[in-house]
């Protein structure tokens, strides 16, 4: 059995997550008499598995439906693989995003001269004056 800190070090999360955890149903742990909460081996084991889940960027209700999966021994791996694959699908649109900010962004600050100048177009295209021409740059 473990104490909350040997779980937190062992696992990698925080003292806190591993309490949501608790708190939320996902991953309950023993309380002793003493208000301690203890772990079991297997507890561990699901901890150290939603870290892993929200470390590739698992929602928490994806991820705890990946736990469910994976304690079923009647699981069908499309399960697993549809919520998978719909993730990667987020990922990539997110992928899209960041790489769309990134353009615009850069298009922005190349823009901008610096200096001693009050003109600045990063504000101007914060302030939206010319969003869509920074957008359209390639």
């Amino acid at each position: 059995m473990y104490k909350i800190g040997e779980v937190a070090k062992l696992t990698g999360l925080s003292v806190k997550t591993i309490r949501y955890y608790h708190d939320i149903g996902l991953v309950e742990a023993l309380k002793g008499d003493n208000g301690y909460r203890y772990y079991q081996p297997v507890q561990l084991g699901h901890l150290q598995f939603l870290g892993n889940c929200r470390e590739l960027g698992f929602s928490l209700p994806q991820s705890k439906q990946l736990l469910s999966l994976y304690g079923d021994q009647q699981r069908h791996a499309a399960e697993v693989k549809t919520i998978a694959m719909q993730h990667l699908k987020e990922v990539e649109q997110r992928i899209q995003q960041l790489q769309q900010l990134r353009s615009s962004l850069t298009a922005m600050v190349d823009c901008c001269h610096g200096g001693e100048r009050p003109e600045c177009p990063i504000l101007e295209g914060l302030a939206g004056a010319s969003r869509l021409q920074y957008l359209a740059m390639p």
